[in-house]
């Protein structure tokens, strides 16, 4: 995957694309695999890096959303398990099974939660990973050693599924260029084109060139999330905002604080959200938070009582209690939610998808989350299909196996997450063992990675590979920053870029991680 092959298919101002998608994230990306896969002419376009918002921020999480039974969402909850079914399924070296525990402390909760549980495996029926189960004290200490022991009278284990939320947005970028698609990351849409009052395609900026670019399409989706009300705006300008934003944190521990391989859930805090402990590539993540916020941010900041919070629940529930010191990373994400009349609580939202379509045709799809964004693809390109008189096809996704997933029962360990590109990293190895070198003790990235990021993943500065080509940024801020550096001075190399551009890079880098950690950043 090339961004100059992208930009070269973009430019050629004979091509009138039958898709336009403009976004980046999860559900931009899914609706444009969606619309390649049926074999319709598509371009995607980001105004940054793929996954920069909120699709690189979750909880990294592919899950049904038990809490939703409890709203009395079933349908959505139905949804969430067949399609983490087909994740798990269709990007299996992701997508993994994880281990929840749900501590009880008091008599009554474990079967309870129990009860629901079942519920939760009967809704996921043939797709489920494994069936729930009552622990005893004694099992639910062997599967969370950490966990406070004090009043603890058992609990319930279930299973979802787990990922890497920017790994897997690149995944489905390859995905895209594999079926004949042409994304574009730092390409800006700054007006729509129109033709007897309907959208006829964008007027775009390469933001690298500073080069205009007209892209003509029979119909424009705008998937841009937290921003989904500027693009809407910019096609009328009257249009009435239709998003709410809500910010989760999250904060990151060694793996000392939950050292097995089961995660926690606690269902209720004393404040009635719910609260994760998850162990992800060798670390301890914790969250989330649900703090409404008036405007969208392309870079939140966790606020001082998010961080707090989550702290002090940690402390409750762990018996290694972390401090502000122990935090090796802590990172917000915006969720992009359509607003229900004039309630202001964020975490009774839905979290279904609304697709609109404008006057002039703009298809607009909003809401949802990343376990379900190939049905927001499917249902997406269903109705864009009509808006843009597309000869129908039927989806393709159900059984599409993502860029990389072949052969990943058999991935290298060597390389998690990179499926059959794997032979592509050791390839370079083999011609530069040096490369093989981890550049930081206490990081997993190695050489090899920054290049193939350069060379066959569309990252065109360090935040790209040090924040989502990698998670460097989100597992040691500190040391991140640290190996800016080398990682600037191997990325020059790649793009041909100058030493103006490196010293450019790491200050700016250095900028960015104050935003991800507690206290300062060298």
């Amino acid at each position: 995957m090339k961004r100059e092959d992208s930009i070269q298919a973009l430019e050629d101002a004979s091509t009138v694309w039958d898709v336009l998608v403009i976004g980046g994230g999860a559900t931009g990306l899914s609706t444009a695999v969606d619309a390649a896969a049926r074999g319709y002419r598509t371009a995607l376009v980001e105004q940054d890096d793929f996954a920069k918002g909120t699709s690189s921020r979750s909880t990294k999480l592919i899950h049904g959303g038990f809490r939703y039974l409890k709203q009395g969402n079933v349908s959505l909850v139905m949804e969430s398990l067949h399609e983490r079914g087909l994740l798990l399924r269709n990007a299996p070296h992701l997508v993994k099974p994880l281990s929840f525990v749900v501590p009880a402390y008091r008599w009554w909760e474990a079967p309870y939660y129990m009860a629901g549980l079942k519920l939760y495996d009967a809704l996921a029926g043939r797709l489920g990973i494994a069936p729930s189960d009552l622990l005893s004290r004694d099992e639910t200490i062997e599967q969370i050693p950490t966990i406070e022991p004090h009043r603890l009278n058992g609990g319930v284990q279930y299973f979802d599924g787990q990922f890497d939320d920017s790994r897997l947005a690149i995944c489905l970028a390859q995905t895209l260029t594999d079926l004949g698609g042409a994304p574009a990351n730092y390409v800006r849409v700054e007006s729509f084109l129109k033709t007897n009052g309907r959208i006829a395609g964008v007027v775009a900026r390469d933001l690298e060139t500073d080069k205009e670019v007209s892209l003509r399409a029979k119909v424009t989706i705008n998937a841009t999330g937290i921003f989904t009300d500027q693009v809407r705006q910019m096609d009328e300008a009257e249009a009435s905002g239709m998003m709410m934003t809500s910010q989760g944190v999250h904060i990151v521990l060694d793996r000392s604080f939950l050292p097995g391989d089961s995660a926690i859930m606690i269902p209720k805090t004393d404040d009635g959200r719910i609260l994760f402990a998850i162990p992800w590539q060798g670390r301890t993540v914790i969250g989330t938070t649900d703090t409404p916020l008036p405007k969208p941010e392309l870079e939140p900041r966790a606020l001082p009582d998010e961080i707090e919070f989550l702290v002090e629940h940690a402390a409750r529930y762990l018996t290694k209690d972390p401090t502000d010191s122990d935090v090796l990373s802590v990172y917000a994400g915006l969720r992009p939610l359509v607003k229900a009349g004039d309630g202001q609580d964020t975490s009774k939202l839905s979290r279904n998808h609304r697709i609109v379509v404008s006057d002039s045709g703009l298809v607009t799809i909003t809401g949802g989350k990343w376990t379900t964004c190939r049905k927001m693809g499917e249902d997406t390109i269903d109705r864009a299909a009509k808006v843009g008189g597309l000869q129908p096809r039927p989806e393709a996704t159900r059984e599409l196996k993502l860029h990389g997933a072949a052969g990943a029962e058999d991935q290298d360990a060597n390389w998690p997450g990179y499926g059959s590109d794997a032979g592509g990293l050791e390839d370079l190895i083999r011609k530069k063992p040096e490369w093989n070198e981890r550049l930081h003790p206490n990081l997993p990235v190695r050489a090899a990675e920054v290049v193939w990021a350069v060379r066959h993943e569309m990252a065109r500065d360090l935040e790209d590979i040090l924040s989502r080509r990698t998670r460097a940024l989100l597992l040691d801020t500190k040391a991140s920053v640290e190996i800016a550096p080398a990682v600037a001075e191997i990325a020059a190399k790649e793009l041909k870029q100058k030493a103006a551009w490196r010293k450019a890079q790491v200050h700016s880098f250095r900028q960015l991680a104050r935003n991800y950690t507690i206290g300062r950043v060298a």
